[in-house]
């Protein structure tokens, strides 16, 4: 199996069949725990955590030392050089040349890729901002595997934050690729990020059905997988509503993620949905497995902990084998064939790249790529995701932006007067090879770099509008 010095930084790092191979090692290592002293002897993770963490920090080390390895670790940022104005690119080539793996957590969204491109070690990305936690979704669907046997077909309902919850949007994608339905059900003003919807609808070819609210339960609505019709406006309501009173697998829980907030200068939700005792008294809850990546607060009262489905602290449990796995096969101190056949997995794409050193940049305050010690090392990318509109996707955060205008790099025989910039909208998107294509932000931005506002930057031309349909 190939996974022999990779980086896992999203969960779509690992195909299906590559997850199920890492839950196959983690069956055989959590049967012999002991015997596992002598996988990773001589070998060292540097344990890189600046942000608070538990589970996954402890669990990381728990595993490595099961694993027979040794530990260096960093619990703040503020006792490191970075505190000092170092880059995390600098940082990264110093631990590489120290350690043999790297776990990291990091408050900026897209961290941990950049220390992946920079370290020359296998990375591991513990939770950046709010963007991805994929080794926490390997513990959740270990658990969903483990109780259920599939996860196919499996109706999962994502509830609380789903706006800032890294977890969720990890979760949501291998779900999707599992051919799992999602039920979304967020706090007041916390739905699913507009990011994360197109990322699932054009990635794994679902559809998104409004849900509305209704006595089996509120929902803000329903993602559907590829085995289910793609018309799914010709679904009447009343037939979903029927399927989905067959009852729900899983309900994963997670709470309202309050530091987020505090960075983003967002005020707390008027309401957050509560799982307690009460709400599973439902039918359509009477086989649902209760989820939460913890730590817990109000969303999930205490007095279910004792109820057979509560499965949350089985999943913190759960997360030492995983990581031991995980781990020994990045190392490559393990290898385990593929199995035979797998799961649903969703067609890969490949996307134009586009990289430049100017013009457009990511808007998300949170992403690495925008941050003043980073913008030295980091050149801003994108994957083009679609040219109707224009769609750049950031390769660090993976939040999208609609950029305005758009120029070539390749004028008329270099004469200045023909140095343009368009509309996004106009039809010279598409005209425009996508290494030559210049794109900005802003009409400023694009005559501070010397190019002058073309007929289609201000207006539709009628023949523009008439290739355009």
């Amino acid at each position: 199996m190939g996974l022999a010095n990779r980086n896992l930084i999203t969960i779509d790092d690992l195909s299906n069949q590559e997850i199920g191979a890492v839950f196959t090692l983690a069956n055989e290592m959590s049967d012999s725990m002991s015997e596992q002293l002598g996988v990773c002897r001589g070998k060292i993770m540097a344990s890189l955590f600046f942000e608070p963490s538990t589970r996954t920090r402890l669990s990381f080390e728990t595993a490595m030392l099961r694993l027979g390895g040794s530990i260096v670790s960093v619990t703040d940022a503020q006792l490191t050089s970075l505190a000092k104005g170092e880059s995390i690119t600098d940082m990264a080539r110093v631990v590489g040349s120290y350690a043999d793996i790297i776990v990291i957590r990091h408050p900026w969204e897209g961290a941990a890729r950049v220390v992946a491109d920079y370290a020359g070690v296998p990375v591991i990305n513990a939770g950046d901002g709010g963007h991805e936690h994929p080794t926490q979704t390997l513990c959740d669907l270990y658990t969903l595997k483990r109780e259920k046997q599939t996860i196919s077909g499996l109706k999962i309902a994502l509830w609380g934050d789903l706006k800032h919850g890294r977890t969720i949007h990890s979760l949501a994608y291998a779900l999707a690729r599992f051919g799992a339905t999602i039920l979304f059900h967020p706090g007041t003003g916390l739905e699913i990020p507009d990011y994360v919807i197109s990322k699932l609808t054009t990635e794994y070819g679902g559809e998104l059905e409004p849900a509305g609210t209704g006595r089996f339960l509120p929902l803000d609505a329903i993602y559907m997988t590829p085995d289910k019709p793609h018309q799914l406006a010709m679904i009447p309501e009343a037939s979903l509503r029927v399927e989905l009173k067959e009852g729900i697998d899983a309900v994963y829980v997670t709470r309202l993620q309050r530091e987020r907030l505090s960075t983003t200068k967002e005020s707390e939700p008027s309401s957050y949905p509560v799982v307690d005792k009460k709400l599973l008294k439902g039918k359509e809850f009477k086989k649902s497995l209760i989820m939460h990546p913890l730590p817990r607060f109000n969303e999930l009262d205490h007095e279910i902990d004792a109820d057979q489905r509560s499965m949350y602290f089985q999943q913190a449990a759960w997360g030492v084998p995983v990581r031991m796995a995980l781990t020994a096969l990045l190392l490559g101190a393990r290898e385990i064939p593929l199995p035979a056949e797998a799961d649903y997995t969703a067609p890969h794409r490949d996307y134009p790249t586009y990289q430049r050193d100017f013009g457009v940049r990511c808007l998300n305050p949170q992403c690495v790529s925008v941050q003043e010690s980073e913008a030295r090392y980091i050149k801003p990318g994108f994957k083009i995701v679609n040219y109707r509109p224009l769609t750049l996707r950031c390769i660090y955060c993976e939040h999208e932006i609609h950029p305005r205008f758009i120029a070539s790099s390749e004028w008329h025989e270099g004469c200045i007067a023909s140095k343009k910039y368009h509309r996004a909208d106009s039809h010279w998107t598409r005209k425009i090879r996508p290494e030559n294509l210049i794109i900005f932000n802003s009409s400023d931005d694009a005559e501070a770099h010397g190019f002058k506002p073309s007929y289609y930057a201000t207006k539709h031309h009628p023949k523009g509008n008439k290739e355009e349909l």
